[in-house]
């Protein structure tokens, strides 16, 4: 295949990304609206909205990944592990936070329990939306010592310790769990929002495809180029923490 071959088929699952990223948007914007008309429909929409979003971020994965080492920074080896997970389903992680509390018996389960959110911090004013997954279902998939039937089995076992290594160190989640225990939460109650995350993977790899020459053609990669190559900023260093009572 010749070079302008492969630079269309990139550009091709640019288009997509940015498109995902568009769909899920919007999906975010109606859920408060639509939950009040049907609570199913509006966490199905959004979920599987950013599940495309994870499909699509694979998608540039496999026509990039000879030119770039996705696995080589925190950020982008984690949401490809994210999306392995939830595209194999061969487990029962990574149910959003929305999904679990609208379960049978509903948030009233957890009558009296608090919650603790942490999410990256983004630099600036940008809004940050929420798709929360359980901190410890990161764990289970990629630390052996959990003994978890989940544990990661396509990645072999260096892969799998380097991933988990930078999880708890270049993601901070020691520092979750760490604050988590001396202020007496149970991990079961620990939620990590995966969203700034998922930008900083989307700023690094579209940066690195512009330096390299690749054009973001159509509407939605055209807008959204400059928004996530300028604009955008995340610190993986540093966690900002909320809190979630079940009255």
């Amino acid at each position: 295949m010749n070079t302008e071959a492969k630079m269309k088929i990139t550009e091709r699952a640019v288009a997509k990304l940015a498109n995902s990223m568009r769909i899920y948007a919007e999906a975010n914007a109606r859920f408060n609206e639509l939950k009040k008309v049907d609570l199913e429909e509006a966490i199905d929409n959004l979920d599987r909205a950013f599940e495309a979003k994870l499909e699509a971020f694979h998608s540039v994965y496999d026509v990039d990944r000879a030119v770039f080492n996705y696995f080589d920074h925190a950020d982008t080896a984690l949401i490809l592990m994210l999306r392995n997970a939830i595209h194999h389903r061969d487990h029962e992680l990574f149910s959003s936070w929305n999904n679990t509390m609208a379960q049978d018996g509903g948030p009233h389960r957890f009558r009296g329990a608090e919650f603790l959110i942490a999410s990256h911090t983004l630099v600036g004013e940008a809004h940050v939306g929420r798709q929360l997954y359980k901190a410890e279902d990161f764990l289970f998939r990629l630390d052996p010592s959990q003994n978890s039937p989940a544990l990661e089995g396509k990645m072999g076992a260096l892969n799998r310790s380097k991933l988990l290594g930078q999880l708890k160190a270049n993601l901070s989640f020691n520092e979750f769990f760490s604050k988590a225990r001396r202020e007496g939460y149970p991990n079961k109650q620990l939620y990590f929002n995966v969203i700034p995350l998922f930008i900083s993977a989307v700023c690094r790899v579209f940066r690195s495809l512009r330096a390299r020459g690749v054009r973001f053609v159509g509407y939605d990669a055209n807008a959204y180029e400059m928004h996530f190559t300028d604009d955008l900023k995340v610190d993986l260093s540093s966690l900002s923490y909320a809190t979630i009572r079940i009255n």
